[in-house]
């Protein structure tokens, strides 16, 4: 079996171009399973790949979370259980798969970060707007707190793109599907005053890329993350200060005062509600609270 992962991670490497990490990674993982058929059987040989069972490799998995290990790096051992067996069905090294009906542990996904109502503003409100890189940072921010749209999607902006008479923007979500945005009155006022200061990065002519670098050429999706986390460091000690924090508080602020979920799913270019759902546990606080404090029958009270 030994010599069998030392071929299947050369295949990695050689033919799949996986980085050396990766390779790493599965050879460990496979490592310690056939110390653990080893240990299990009492037998000092490496174990013969034909002889592997979904039983035991259910022993072994099982052994890791009783010992404390995450479901998502239990997951990860199974993964490369199943990457090894597959290699070796579609190169009949053996004629059944062990992993085959084994089902991963099921991962609770983390609930993404948002900022608070007072950061939002306070970041927003403190961006210094004297030079055209402020305007334009500016407009970035209050787009994105103000439409929910993604990083790609604001980088991919023409200045044909934004309708400020009409008050919306249209951009062209995964896929390429288009979805027609509403702007707000902070975001349009923030927009036009950056389209006045937009000649300042001395686009050429053809250029209609809405937001520039200061080279004036289209400003990068590394452009904006960074921006982004510089304005919003200043109000929140959250890790990740991302593009997509902005978009996970566009959504969560919209639910806290009563938008439709369904509404919502569409602003954010969702192709299903259950991606949606997420943001109900972000808004589940706030809404004990005004049970609380509205139901007369919400606590029981002191008399």
């Amino acid at each position: 079996m030994r010599e069998a992962i030392q071929a299947f991670l050369r295949y990695l490497e050689k033919e799949k171009r996986y980085s050396a990490h990766t390779v790493r990674a599965y050879g460990t993982d496979l490592e310690q399973f056939i110390d653990f058929l080893v240990e299990e059987r009492g037998k000092p040989d490496s174990p013969r790949i034909g002889e592997v069972t979904r039983e035991e490799i259910r022993l072994f998995l099982g052994g890791l979370v009783r010992r404390g290990m995450s479901k998502r790096s239990v997951a990860r051992k199974l993964a490369s259980l199943r990457a090894f067996f597959g290699h070796l069905m579609r190169t009949g090294g053996i004629r059944s798969n062990p992993t085959a009906t084994l089902v991963s542990p099921k991962l609770e996904k983390p609930l993404p970060a948002f900022l608070r109502e007072e950061e939002i503003l306070e970041a927003l409100e403190g961006i210094v707007v004297d030079s055209a890189r402020g305007v334009r940072d500016r407009a970035i921010l209050e787009l994105f707190y103000g439409t929910g749209m993604r990083l790609s999607e604001l980088v991919g902006l023409n200045i044909g793109d934004i309708h400020l008479t009409t008050g919306t923007v249209r951009v062209y979500g995964k896929g390429g599907k288009e979805r027609v945005l509403p702007v707000g009155r902070k975001a349009g006022n923030a927009l036009r005053t950056y389209l006045l200061h937009r000649g300042e990065f001395r686009p050429e002519e053809k250029n209609q890329a809405l937001f520039l670098n200061r080279y004036g050429d289209r400003i990068s999706a590394r452009g904006v993350q960074l921006l982004v986390h510089r304005w919003l460091r200043r109000v929140s000690e959250k890790k990740r200060l991302s593009p997509h924090v902005l978009r996970h508080t566009f959504a969560t602020h919209l639910l806290d005062r009563g938008a439709d979920l369904e509404a919502v799913k569409e602003l954010l270019g969702h192709a299903s509600l259950s991606t949606t759902q997420v943001y109900t546990h972000l808004t589940m606080d706030h809404l004990r609270k005004v049970y609380r404090q509205a139901h007369p029958r919400a606590e029981s009270r002191r008399r």
